[in-house]
């Protein structure tokens, strides 16, 4: 995709988060796709300017990053029979329905999910895809189609499952491949998709579904392939009590010694949920330098716990947040989740002890570093031009005197403007080049077919 080559003043913003402490109150520049300058409170910029763009009416943001989801799951939003279930049964009540997906059906589903994400400020997303039923097995080719249609930078982490019901497991056998089939696909898409160094706009991840879904040894052959093709992994652990007992069942091991047992303590791994911890675990965790994603809205649904965010950051982990499918959320507004990262963590810590400020910093650079990114998630000079602009003008904001803790604690969840790589992507609330409308007829008729 070609990107502008002429000068863009984004001119005096209401206010800014930069997630580095600079001073952008007079905007940025941006050229070539990049943020070639930052202009400070009441300055002018000492770039050529081309074109301006008068941002005084809207808060400017780096583009959100979403380090965890499940694209597919749009399909089974609020669906009656997983209602008000606990992870595990949760889990068995929705797989049969999933082993059902047809290659239309992710299209349309993925290609849901990033809009949304899309207009909620969300530049770039992290998806989770394990299910590769017999119908379904060049699943990670359909998504990286979809991301393109949308525009969306994405991490795609190709998924796995090889413990079936038949095997102790908890997916049904249709839904799960043998370790040679998932370690041969998973170097395929790789081969075909990953993009390196700055600026990438389709990325690989390895991301076995979780350690009671897959073998201790596809584990460990996941992460040696992941390290020889220079790429992230990703899973699940540390999401509920029910998962530490079956570790210890099945392992003899706590999560977090069972991570280390198959060779994923490492910085180039990242985790979603991460809420059982105990204090020695969060120290070895911050020792390695993992991530985590913290989910803080399918958390709360369903019923997980909350997460340790700020003695996870302060042992040395990287703290992102992830919207997680919209099963277990059932939206995918990555504004919305910030929100609930900050009103989660006053659960947990004093109303002093997280601000507005963290949650935001965790949904831009946070995230950023926990996908291994240096080149998004913050305004800087050099870093990729992902932005997102928000307006207070609706009656929600009225009487608001900080617009940026307005943001959200008041509750945004659209943005007026979206920018990728210096290319407007959301002009006036819309999504430029998707017909939503269209795309929403679509979708509902898969989610119908998808429960039959």
């Amino acid at each position: 995709m070609s990107v502008s080559s002429q000068n863009l003043w984004i001119k005096n913003p209401l206010s800014v988060f930069t997630a580095n402490e600079s001073d952008a109150r007079g905007g940025i520049v941006v050229a070539d796709g990049k943020i070639i300058e930052l202009v400070t409170a009441g300055g002018k910029p000492s770039s050529k300017v081309d074109t301006i763009y008068d941002a005084s009416r809207q808060v400017l943001l780096p583009g959100l990053v979403n380090t965890h989801h499940h694209l597919y799951q749009t399909l089974t939003r609020a669906f009656p029979p997983a209602l008000n279930k606990r992870l595990f049964p949760w889990l068995q009540t929705l797989y049969p329905v999933w082993a059902k997906l047809q290659p239309e059906m992710l299209s349309v589903a993925t290609q849901m999910g990033l809009a949304e994400l899309m207009l909620s400020g969300c530049t770039t997303v992290a998806d989770h895809h394990y299910l590769f039923p017999e119908a379904l097995t060049e699943a990670i080719d359909i998504q990286v189609a979809a991301a393109e249609t949308v525009g969306s930078r994405v991490m795609l982490t190709r998924g796995s499952m090889s413990l079936g019901q038949d095997q102790g497991g908890l997916p049904p056998q249709s839904t799960v491949q043998s370790d040679e089939a998932i370690l041969k696909d998973c170097e395929r898409v790789i081969q075909c998709y990953h993009q390196r160094g700055e600026g990438a706009r389709v990325q690989i991840a390895l991301a076995p579904c979780s350690p009671f879904s897959v073998t201790t040894e596809l584990m460990k052959q996941t992460a040696a392939l992941a390290r020889r093709h220079g790429v992230r992994l990703h899973t699940h652990l540390g999401e509920t009590a029910d998962e530490d007992d079956f570790c210890v069942k099945t392992f003899g091991l706590r999560p977090v010694d069972y991570l280390e047992s198959v060779d994923w303590l490492h910085e180039d791994a990242w985790l979603a949920h991460g809420i059982h911890f105990d204090d020695g675990e969060v120290r070895r965790l911050g020792a390695a330098k993992i991530g985590i994603s913290h989910c803080p809205s399918s958390n709360m649904i369903l019923a997980s716990g909350i997460a340790r965010t700020k003695e996870l950051q302060a042992a040395g982990v990287r703290v992102g947040i992830g919207v997680d499918g919209s099963s277990s959320n059932d939206g995918s507004n990555m504004m919305q989740e910030i929100r609930q990262a900050l009103l989660i963590g006053r659960l947990r810590y004093q109303a002093d002890e997280v601000s507005h400020l963290d949650a935001l910093y965790w949904g831009t650079k946070g995230s950023a570093q926990v996908l291994g990114r240096d080149d998004i998630g913050e305004l800087a000079v050099g870093k990729q031009a992902d932005i997102a602009l928000f307006n207070l003008d609706e009656p929600r904001f009225s009487g608001a005197h900080d617009p940026l803790a307005a943001l959200v604690i008041c509750g945004a969840h659209s943005a007026e403007r979206v920018m990728i790589a210096g290319q407007w992507k959301v002009i006036d609330g819309e999504l430029c080049g998707v017909d939503m409308m269209a795309l929403g007829r679509q979708h509902r008729l898969a989610a119908a077919a998808l429960v039959l």
